[in-house]
Formats: structure tokens, C-alpha cells, sequence
């Protein structure tokens, strides 16, 4: 008994067929999204400019500014709207970390402090639409999880 081969899938797209499609994911559509991506971009240029001494605060920035983009993509992803507010006031707890590990670094390096400044700025911005979702998000989702049936923790 010969097997029958499976089919060949089909090629991947070019990466710029990739990039011209249309956004595939609900958090591809959120400004506030971009805006974290943005200063992803920031940030990293700041960690490189860290002495090796400085990985402590490489690390903290690093891992702050990715959790900012990671919680607005889970935010995004939820249908419930309290946990939605749950996962935009995460990210803007993490945007406010990264305020406050750039304060650090300004006062102890001599990196640029208009690079660190344009970043805060950026920041400001963010943790801005995050308060704003957040707000709006409570405000509809009152009520939200109370009929019937519902299990209460």
C-alpha cells in the first residue's frame, strides 16, 4: 500500500504583501497601541546607550515598556469590559514605571535629557488614552457581570 502524499501548502506572502494587508487583530487598531510601540523604539535606544553597569535599570525599562504593549494587547483581546479596564490600568501602571526608571537614569547618566524628556513626553501621552479607556470602560461595564446566574468572587 503506497501513501498518497500530502499537498504542498501554499507560500507564505512577501513581508510586503504582509505589511499592506489590513490589521488582522483588534489591538492593531488602538492609536494608544502604536504609541507603546513607538516608544518601545525609545526605550530600546536608551538601553543601548546604558553603560553595563546600568543593566539593572536596562533590564527594569525593558521589561516595563513591554509590558506596556503586552497588557494593552491582552486589554484588547478581553470582551468583558471590566477586565478590559483591568489590563488598560496595568499598562499605564507600567507606562508610569517607565516614567520613573527614565527619572533615574536622567539623574544618574549622562544620557541626553532631551532624548529622556521626548520619551517622557510619549509616555505622558499614553498613560493619558489608557486613563481615558480605562474610565470609559468602567463607566459602561457597570452593571456588567450582575444577572442572573452570575457567579460573584
Amino acid at each position: 500500500m503506497s501513501a498518497t502524499p500530502l499537498p504542498l501548502p501554499s507560500p507564505l506572502p512577501s513581508n510586503k504583501a504582509a505589511t499592506s494587508a489590513k490589521p488582522s487583530f483588534d489591538h492593531e487598531r488602538l492609536t494608544v497601541y502604536h504609541a507603546a510601540i513607538d516608544f518601545i523604539t525609545e526605550a530600546d535606544t536608551i538601553i543601548r546607550l546604558l553603560t553595563p553597569g546600568r543593566s539593572h535599570l536596562s533590564d527594569q525599562l525593558h521589561r516595563a515598556s513591554t509590558s506596556i504593549v503586552l497588557n494593552i494587547t491582552e486589554g484588547a483581546g478581553e470582551y468583558k469590559k471590566k477586565e478590559k479596564a483591568r489590563f488598560y490600568r496595568m499598562a499605564r501602571r507600567s507606562a508610569t514605571e517607565c516614567a520613573a526608571i527614565l527619572d533615574v537614569i536622567s539623574k544618574i547618566t549622562d544620557i541626553d535629557s532631551n532624548r529622556i524628556q521626548e520619551a517622557r513626553k510619549n509616555l505622558i501621552e499614553i498613560v493619558a488614552m489608557l486613563t481615558r479607556m480605562a474610565k470609559n470602560l468602567e463607566e459602561q461595564g457597570k452593571g456588567e457581570g450582575k444577572g442572573k446566574g452570575d457567579s460573584h468572587d
